[in-house]
């Protein structure tokens, strides 16, 4: 019998609070009822007379699922590929020479791979772009986790590609927008300011407004592509894209890591959201984002992982760790990007980055259902700290992940899978990646 109402008992469930500008993490034990896909109630004590599945609560804390923001899930094929390198050499030489051997069941396999990942570590929201994204959409379907999805637009000046490009995207748009129950959504994915000409960046902006979805690109990751985009246009990246009138609320930009003061004005003026990939920065030597300096001006920060070719893996809690970690050295301030305001950026800021916070993001009545248990009955995360985002952040990863819960359906119970056969995904991406090193 497929479960409809799961009551979570006696957890200890996060709430998140802005208190005089402040994130302020509080947990008390309540119960949760979720009824179909939304959550019905929050209390100390439920009552229902039509409950499908208890959950004990107790020692576990219940929070949001986790948004990962930006993300290449097809890519878990390649992890480990190309290790200790920067970007331009990284991609040219390695990642691109082997993206040109993929099809659309290698695709389908590494993204099932990477949300078998996601789904053991806590993360129930992606947003991705890259290639063959109809048969990521089909493991999406298969996975019962939520994924925005963007196909990667290059053109390199090429009218013909261009065609290609905008041809794939408006395909998935008009395929796979609110597919799976509402868990798709679908988005426009421009790959960046130097891969892309401005007739393809004009064109995104114009067909974004006609199909009112949002647009996912890379911007200012490494000096090198600040460098180019200046001797091509005059301008610096987020500068050309204002000048051009690109940038809007429903932009998404990953990385941000090279900001000029205007640059950081012209994001605050046309409330484009950025993505903080601070594992996959540091891997590639591509510099620290000035996350302090955009919270600050009230810019909305979410955290992305970036593919596990440049990570290497998808685990959210160590991506808040080094987010929150990397800000304190770079700036030597320990007080800066606190655990509370981390866990902020990783759900709420997540969900209002993909125009989701009505939504998702916070656990809420009227929200869908996706959650997550983490055990605290663990050696790392015992003691308990007074502030429990403390332990969140700093000692937890996604191996205390009890149960993920998404949409209201139950995806992982006491570590074991419901939906995915974890082995049989596991095998068919061994023989992928041989196949692929072979070809």
């Amino acid at each position: 019998m497929e479960t409809k109402n799961i009551l979570i008992k006696d957890a200890i469930i996060l709430k998140q609070e802005n208190i005089n500008g402040k994130i302020i993490q509080s947990g008390k034990k309540e119960s949760l009822l979720i009824e179909n896909d939304k959550i019905a109630e929050i209390s100390p004590k439920i009552d229902s007379i039509a409950i499908d599945k208890v959950i004990d609560g107790t020692n576990k804390i219940l929070l949001p699922g986790l948004i990962n923001t930006h993300t290449h899930i097809s890519m878990n094929l390649f992890r480990g590929l190309a290790d200790d390198m920067e970007l331009d050499p990284w991609l040219n030489n390695h990642i691109w020479p082997m993206e040109s051997k993929l099809n659309g069941d290698y695709c389908y396999i590494g993204a099932l791979l990477a949300q078998v990942e996601m789904i053991k570590s806590g993360t129930t929201t992606f947003n991705d772009m890259y290639f063959f994204m109809e048969d990521v959409a089909r493991s999406v379907e298969e996975s019962g986790i939520r994924g925005c999805l963007s196909y990667g637009m290059i053109d390199f000046g090429d009218s013909k590609k261009r065609e290609n490009e905008f041809r794939e995207n408006i395909s998935l748009i008009k395929k796979c927008n609110n597919q799976a129950n509402g868990r798709i959504k679908t988005f426009f994915g421009p790959h960046s300011t130097f891969t892309t000409s401005k007739e393809l960046l004009e064109g995104v902006r114009e067909k974004a407004n006609k199909y009112n979805v949002g647009i996912n690109i890379h911007m200012n990751e490494t000096q090198k592509e600040i460098n180019d985009v200046i001797e091509a246009t005059g301008k610096r990246p987020f500068e050309y894209l204002d000048d051009i009138n690109f940038l809007n609320e429903d932009v998404l930009a990953a990385h941000g890591v090279w900001l000029s003061k205007e640059e950081i004005a012209i994001i605050k003026k046309n409330n484009v959201k950025i993505s903080h990939n601070p594992c996959s920065n540091m891997k590639l030597s591509s510099g620290i984002s000035p996350v302090n300096e955009l919270l600050a001006n009230d810019i909305c920060v979410s955290i992305g992982t970036d593919s596990v070719a440049s990570n290497n893996n998808l685990d959210m809690f160590e991506e808040m760790k080094f987010a929150s970690l990397l800000q304190k050295v770079n700036t030597l301030n320990p007080k800066l990007l606190p655990a509370g305001e981390v866990i902020n950026m990783a759900t709420l800021n997540g969900a209002k980055s993909l125009g989701l916070e009505n939504d998702i993001g916070s656990l809420e009545q009227g929200k869908y259902a996706d959650m997550i248990l983490i055990d605290i009955n663990s050696p790392n995360l015992t003691p308990m700290s007074n502030q429990i985002s403390s332990n969140l952040v700093y000692a937890a990863n996604g191996s205390n992940v009890h149960t993920t819960i998404c949409n209201g359906e139950i995806l992982m119970e006491n570590r074991n899978l419901t939906k995915l056969n974890e082995n049989e995904i596991l095998e068919k991406a061994k023989i992928v990646i041989d196949e692929l090193k072979s070809i």
